[in-house]
């Protein structure tokens, strides 16, 4: 059963770390704060105009286990990436984030526009909206910076998709990214920002780049009712199908008519920072989990590749892999959850997945993931718990993950394992109330 936490394995495939990538480690984020804090009540979070529909975690620049273009970044280039809303609204704004450029990052201009049905390239013809920051078109983002832009008028509703299109007139270095988008983002030669049509955009990857957040605002909004998936590469759903929309995320926001944001980062630490992986969790909490309007609920998964990544051999990407106890691991915890409560949030702690057989198996990360998973289940210190090591486990082999719901590597849930998880956390969230 200890196994389970051996499956912190984001990413696949090897990943070479740039040079500003490494240089960039010292410059993260403050841990949040740990002073303790009273149980969180509805009341202590007021209502926001805005809720946050969607949302990645921006990361170093880096090669990952896909081509990207993070570490070339674009000179005369427009890139169109197409998200998924899970709220509806009257009004949408856009966050870019600049936080890991060293210097500032000119946008020359930014559209967002329904997806066309058709071709995920194109766009509906009369949804095309200009964004403006603070009125004007052009913005510059400061090194290790964000932003958010104006209000635009584009009424959403729930699960639709959207194109966001930046044009970057001058050279932008390396860029600020998200590497595992499970979705396809398109690059054109020129300016492009308003054409309906996907013709220009010939080049693709499946990274998202500089757009951090969509959030939505209007007549349905001020519920408060919006939950954070904050974890790694299985929050962030590691092998889900690609252009599909079949992340755990979106399996959640299908089954609670909730607005969910997925905040989960491929390779992600709890304890340390990595030049390929993101800021440990406990530096990027604050920015990534509480600095997201309209959120209620942070659900955390985090803590298996910070006790797997001494188990794998010759990985040059699983650095640093000291060797964690689960004191260690909790102590972690213990930050995420007072940060929750401080800002008047519930957290759910989930259990570590069962991972015999993958690559981050071996008998230190066996004996640790049992406790960290006997902590979760039986010290109360979270608001409440998902058991994703039961539910997800072989009925024939309490260690190994289910066959009908592995990916294929013993370490990732497939399509049917993220809804499972979906459902799992669906149903802890009703019995919460």
């Amino acid at each position: 059963m200890d196994a389970k936490l051996a499956r912190r394995r984001r990413i696949a495939a090897p990943v070479v770390a740039s040079t500003l990538a490494l240089g960039l480690l010292g410059a993260a984020q403050p841990s949040p704060s740990a002073h303790p804090a009273s149980q969180p009540s509805p009341s202590a979070h007021p209502a926001s105009r805005w809720t946050a529909a969607w949302g990645a975690s921006p990361q170093l620049p880096s090669t990952g286990f896909t081509p990207n273009w993070s570490q070339e970044g674009f000179s005369r280039q427009t890139v169109r990436q197409v998200v998924r809303v899970t709220g509806a609204g009257e009004q949408v704004r856009i966050r870019l984030s600049n936080a890991y450029g060293t210097s500032p990052l000119s946008i020359t201009g930014a559209t967002i526009a329904r997806t066309a049905k058709e071709e995920r390239a194109a766009v509906e013809a009369g949804s095309v909206r200009h964004l403006t920051f603070s009125g004007k078109r052009s913005v510059e983002i400061p090194a290790r910076g964000e932003l958010r832009s104006d209000a635009a008028r584009l009424p959403l509703d729930r699960l639709e998709s959207v194109t966001v299109t930046l044009y970057l007139a001058g050279t932008t270095g390396p860029a600020t990214f998200h590497s595992q988008a499970w979705a396809d983002t398109y690059r054109a030669e020129g300016d492009h920002r308003a054409d309906v049509s996907g013709a220009a955009f010939t080049d693709t990857t499946q990274s998202w780049y500089y757009l951090s957040g969509v959030e939505v605002g209007g007549a349905e909004r001020g519920r408060n009712d919006g939950i954070v998936l904050f974890g790694d590469s299985i929050t962030d759903s590691f092998g889900s199908t690609p252009n599909a929309d079949r992340r755990y995320s979106d399996a959640l926001a299908e089954r609670t008519g909730r607005p969910v944001v997925n905040q989960g980062i491929g390779g992600n630490l709890v304890l340390n920072d990595s030049a390929w992986y993101g800021e440990r969790a406990t530096a990027r909490f604050a920015r990534d989990a509480l600095d997201q309007p309209g959120v209620s609920t942070v659900v955390v998964l985090e803590g298996l590749n910070d006790i797997g990544f001494s188990e794998a051999k010759d990985q040059p990407t699983y650095k640093p892999s000291p060797v964690v106890s689960a004191a260690e691991l909790i102590a972690g915890y213990r930050k995420l959850i007072r940060a929750a409560h401080a800002k008047g949030l519930r957290i759910v702690g989930s259990t570590l997945l069962p991972l015999k057989g993958s690559d981050h198996w071996g008998p230190h990360a066996a004996r640790v993931s049992d406790e960290v998973n006997h902590w979760i289940r039986t010290s109360g210190e979270f608001d409440a718990y998902a058991d994703f090591d039961k539910a997800l486990a072989d009925p024939a082999d309490a260690d190994r993950l289910d066959p009908a719901y592995d990916y294929g590597d013993a370490l990732h849930p497939n399509d049917a394992g993220y809804r499972l998880m979906a459902k799992t956390v669906a149903g802890v969230l009703r019995d919460a109330g």
